[in-house]
C-alpha cells in the first residue's frame, strides 16, 4: 500500500487542478491517468474503454435524463407558475408572507424534479416578478429563493443520490426514506428563519391582503398536477412496484399527459425540453464516467484501504469522524459544487466511514446536505449565479448577503443529523 503523505499529495493535485478552472471531468480524468502512468507505466490506461461502458451501462442512471426531463416540461408547461399561485394565499399570512411562499414552492417543485438548479432558475423567475410589486427586503428575497432552491437534491427524489448511489452501490429507495424526515425538518428552519427575521424587524416584509377560503380552496386544485407526480415516483418506488428508473419514466409520462389535458403541450416545448435535457444529461454522464475511471485507479493504488487503516489507527470515533467530515466538506463546499465534490470525495472516503461503522445510508443522506450547502455558500454557490443570471440587476453582493441565516440554519441541520443519525435511519432500516 502507498502512503498517506501520497494520497492527500494526489488529493492536492485533483484539487489544484479544479483550481486552476479546468473542467471537472479533466481534473478527475488527469489525476487518474497520472496516478496509472507513474504507478503501472500505463499498463491500466487500457482497460479505461471497457471501465467507460461498464460504468454508463448501469440501469439506475437512466433515471437522470428523466427526471431533467421532467423538471424542463413542469417548468415549460407553466405548472410551477400555476403552482406558486396555489401556495401563496395559504402562506403568505405568516411572518414574512410570500417569502414562505418561495420556500414552500421550492419543496415541491423539488420533489418531483431533483434539482437544485432547476428549482432556483425556476422560482427565480417565477416568483421576482410579485416582489418587485411589493415592499420587501431584496436580501431576503433573494435568500429565501436560494434557500428554497438547496432543497432541490436533498428532498426525494434528488439526482444526487443516484449518483451517490451509483457510486456505491447503495439503495436509491433507502436513500429516499432515509431524507425525508431531514428534508422535512430543513424546510421548517427555513421559514423559522424568515418568521423569526420578520418578527424582529416587521419592515423585511411586506403585508399580503387576506384571500378568502373558498378562492383558497379553488387555486388548491393547480397543485393537482406535481402531487400526482410525486405520488407515481415515491408510492411506486416505496411498494416495489417500480424500480426508480420505472418511476421516473411514468412520471414523465403522467407530466406530459397532466400538461397535454391542459393543453401545455406544443412542438417548441418538447424541442426545448428535450435539447436542455439532452445537454445536461451529456454534461452529468461525462463526469461520472471519469469519476467510475477514477475510482478504478484508487483500487489498484489500494488507496481506500490506506486510509481506512490510517482512520483505524487514530482511534477516533464515529462522532469525530462525522465532525471532521463535516469541517472538511462546509471548507470544500466554498470553492467547489455538488457535483466535483461528491465524485471527487466519495470514492475516497466511502470505504474509510464504513470501516468506521458509519451507516453508508446515513452518509448518503450527509454528504447531499453538505453539497447543498455548498450550492448556497458564497463565492461558488452555483444557484447565487442562477439566481443572479435571471434576475439581470443589481449585484451578485445582494444575494450573497441574502443567503447568511439560511447558511447558518443549514449549519444547525448540520449538527442535528450528526447527533441525532436516527432522524435518517430510522426510514432507511424499513426499506432494509
Amino acid at each position: 500500500m502507498i502512503s498517506i503523505g501520497i494520497v492527500v499529495a494526489g488529493f492536492c493535485v485533483m484539487v489544484a487542478l479544479l483550481f486552476l478552472g479546468l473542467h471537472v471531468a479533466t481534473a478527475l480524468f488527469l489525476t487518474a491517468v497520472t496516478a496509472v502512468v507513474v504507478y503501472f507505466d500505463g499498463v491500466h490506461l487500457r482497460v479505461y474503454g471497457s471501465q467507460l461502458w461498464s460504468s454508463m451501462e448501469d440501469y439506475i442512471l437512466l433515471a437522470i435524463p428523466m427526471y431533467i426531463l421532467l423538471g424542463e416540461i413542469l417548468v415549460r408547461s407553466g405548472m410551477t407558475d400555476k403552482m406558486y399561485a396555489a401556495l401563496a394565499p395559504w402562506l403568505n399570512r405568516l411572518p414574512g408572507g410570500l417569502l414562505h411562499t418561495n420556500i414552500g414552492a421550492s419543496a415541491i417543485f423539488s420533489a418531483v424534479s431533483g434539482s437544485s438548479v432547476s428549482t432556483a432558475a425556476t422560482i427565480t423567475t417565477v416568483a421576482l416578478p410579485s416582489f418587485r410589486k411589493r415592499r420587501y427586503d431584496e436580501r431576503l428575497v433573494l435568500g429565501s429563493i436560494a434557500a428554497g432552491a438547496s432543497l432541490g437534491n436533498l428532498i426525494p427524489p434528488g439526482i444526487a443520490f443516484i449518483v451517490y448511489a451509483s457510486l456505491t452501490n447503495t439503495s436509491v429507495a433507502q436513500l429516499y426514506a432515509a431524507a425525508l424526515l431531514p428534508s422535512i425538518i430543513l424546510t421548517a428552519l427555513f421559514m423559522a428563519v424568515i418568521a423569526g427575521l420578520c418578527l424582529w424587524r416587521p419592515d423585511l416584509a411586506g403585508k399580503e391582503p387576506s384571500i378568502g377560503y373558498g378562492e383558497r380552496l379553488r387555486r388548491l386544485v393547480d397543485l393537482t398536477g406535481p402531487l400526482v407526480v410525486f405520488t407515481i415516483i415515491m408510492g411506486s418506488v416505496y411498494t416495489g412496484w417500480a424500480t426508480v428508473t420505472e418511476s421516473a419514466a411514468l412520471a414523465v409520462v403522467a407530466t406530459l399527459i397532466i400538461a397535454g389535458i391542459e393543453r401545455r403541450i406544443s412542438l417548441k416545448m418538447l424541442h426545448d425540453s428535450f435539447v436542455a435535457t439532452a445537454s445536461l444529461t451529456a454534461i452529468t454522464m461525462l463526469i461520472l464516467a471519469v469519476a467510475f475511471y477514477l475510482n478504478y485507479a484508487l483500487g489498484m493504488l489500494q488507496i481506500t484501504q490506506t486510509l481506512s487503516t490510517w482512520v483505524a489507527g487514530l482511534g477516533t470515533g464515529p462522532l469525530l469522524l462525522k465532525w471532521a467530515l463535516a469541517i472538511f466538506y462546509v471548507l470544500l463546499g466554498i470553492f467547489f459544487e455538488t457535483l466535483p465534490m461528491m465524485v471527487g470525495t466519495v470514492p475516497v472516503l466511502f470505504p474509510v466511514i464504513v470501516a468506521a461503522g458509519i451507516d453508508p445510508v446515513w452518509f448518503g443522506v450527509f454528504i447531499v446536505l453538505m453539497c447543498e450547502m455548498s450550492l448556497l455558500s458564497p463565492p461558488v454557490g452555483m444557484t447565487l449565479y442562477v439566481i443572479q443570471t435571471v434576475r439581470r440587476e443589481g449585484n451578485i453582493g445582494t444575494v450573497f448577503a441574502g443567503t447568511i441565516p439560511f447558511v447558518a440554519a443549514m449549519v444547525l441541520m448540520m449538527a442535528l443529523l450528526i447527533h441525532f443519525p436516527g432522524m435518517a435511519d430510522w426510514a432507511s432500516s424499513v426499506q432494509r
